[in-house]
């Protein structure tokens, strides 16, 4: 880019974008389940140039007592980035980015887990953002999902996220970080695709009643690819020995 200010085409006259994907494709995706073995679950994901892992504990008992629920078990989530995560070193202290992003995780999990299942117990899903590179919490969500099914974690279906988006009047699929910052719009969504069920669904922007449509169409499409992923890293791990586990 030099110094000099110079304009980023997000896309060009051919409907290339700026990282040379067509509108409608994902960026590079890799899912591996398992990996931490003082987890109960784990999970590592390469969404484009994002890297995050998960591990997850649980059901454990509830320190302290009285934040336990009689009825259900609870779910608490932390996503935390690394300060070597992004350009600039990160305060190793939670932001309230991570903060907002841990609960909106958590919100978009809790559908998926049957949390009846493990009264006065707690289910804790740590993630972890090595390298970030925009669409961090749809990566994060669709990991998370892939680690709470290696911990043997009762669940409805497992939750795939991607983002949907608005770039040069157009809409596309999977924003990455330079979309992000000079795009329109920015939609992350999470989808059970057992259920049809949209568990997470957030816009950054501004679009019509028909973008908005498009969009969400968009982003469902891009989960159903995510969601083979993860069962395929579920499969990788649990069958491709022979382990029956």
């Amino acid at each position: 880019m030099g110094g000099r200010d110079t304009e980023l085409v997000l896309l060009d006259e051919n409907g290339i974008r700026c990282d040379g994907r067509k509108v409608d494709e994902p960026r590079r995706i890799m899912i591996k389940a398992g990996g931490l073995k003082n987890a109960d679950g784990s999970a590592y994901i390469e969404f484009g140039d994002n890297k995050i892992l998960v591990g997850v504990f649980g059901p454990r008992d509830v320190h302290p007592k009285h934040m336990s629920n009689t009825d259900t078990g609870i779910l608490r989530v932390r996503y935390h980035m690394e300060p070597f995560s992004v350009t600039e070193r990160k305060n190793p202290a939670p932001s309230r980015r991570e903060i907002e992003i841990s609960k909106v995780i958590k919100e978009a999990l809790e559908p998926a887990i049957m949390l009846d299942k493990f009264p006065r117990t707690a289910v804790d899903v740590y993630i972890e953002v090595l390298q970030a590179d925009g669409g961090t919490r749809c990566a994060a969500l669709s990991a998370a999902s892939v680690a709470l099914a290696d911990a043997g974690i009762p669940m409805r279906d497992m939750v795939a996220a991607c983002a949907a988006g608005k770039a040069a009047d157009t809409i596309i699929l999977d924003v990455n970080n330079e979309e992000d910052q000079a795009g329109q719009a920015d939609m992350p969504i999470g989808y059970m695709p057992s259920t049809d069920k949209i568990t997470l669904l957030q816009l950054d922007g501004v679009l019509t009643p028909e973008e908005f449509k498009k969009c969400v169409e968009t982003g469902i499409k891009g989960c159903k690819i995510v969601y083979e992923l993860q069962k395929k890293a579920l499969t990788e791990k649990y069958f491709a020995n022979g382990d029956s586990k």
